[in-house]
């Protein structure tokens, strides 16, 4: 696996990483998303690990939003591997909020930001988890979805330039839409069903070297 006996594996990120966490702290209670089954999964399965896990996904952000809280809520903390999901709301506020354009982060800033953010960290971890952020339609010339699939290909560029490990949310959930209707792993398309959280700790954990077969 790509982690170690005793570390400390951070995650940042907007809603649905929060999915009500403890505040402010990020720990006792991890929310009732990815992160609580990422955390329960490794703790069932890798228990000799002791792998701690903190969530510090606040509902609402955007990269701005991470810029502002980083010192505190990741370098403070030091953790060993970060895991970082953002960029729904950059996106997602250009659309629902088409005429509050001081709430939109468009898709330089967010690409500088990002980057910023990861060469600040890089340094001091041992790994990076870049997971994309995604929009749960399949139909891939809708316009919400075409920009954040713009936004999943700028984590993408920014993973392979800065040595970051990459998830790509959005075909991980493609997968499932083969054969689902969205409502039915996210009622608005963007906060999922625990079946939706069960496909975003999966792909996190097959990423990480998670051994399926320590089940059986």
């Amino acid at each position: 696996m790509k982690m170690e006996k005793g570390q400390k594996l951070l995650f940042i990120g907007d809603s649905v990483t929060d999915c009500e966490r403890s505040k402010p702290d990020g720990e006792g209670s991890l929310g009732n998303g990815y992160v609580s089954f990422v955390d329960g999964l490794l703790q069932a399965v890798y228990p000799e690990w002791g792998i701690r896990v903190v969530n510090k996904g606040i509902n609402g952000h955007t990269i701005r939003d991470l810029k502002k809280r980083w010192q505190e809520d990741v370098l403070d903390q030091k953790p060993d591997l970060l895991s970082i999901m953002i960029g729904i709301n950059d996106v997602w506020r250009q659309y629902d909020t088409p005429f509050i354009k001081e709430s939109h982060v468009y898709v330089e800033e967010y690409e500088n930001t990002l980057r910023s953010l990861v060469e600040k960290t890089k340094p001091g971890v041992k790994h990076i988890f870049l997971m994309t952020p995604f929009y749960l339609e399949p139909n891939e010339q809708d316009a919400m979805r075409r920009s954040m699939d713009q936004y999943g290909r700028v984590v993408k560029r920014i993973a392979g330039e800065t040595g970051c490990l990459f998830i790509d949310t959005q075909a991980a959930f493609n997968k499932v839409l083969k054969d689902l209707y969205p409502a039915a792993i996210a009622w608005d398309r963007v906060h999922p069903s625990t079946a939706g959280h069960m496909v975003l700790a999966r792909a996190f954990l097959t990423e990480i070297g998670f051994d399926w077969n320590r089940f059986s």
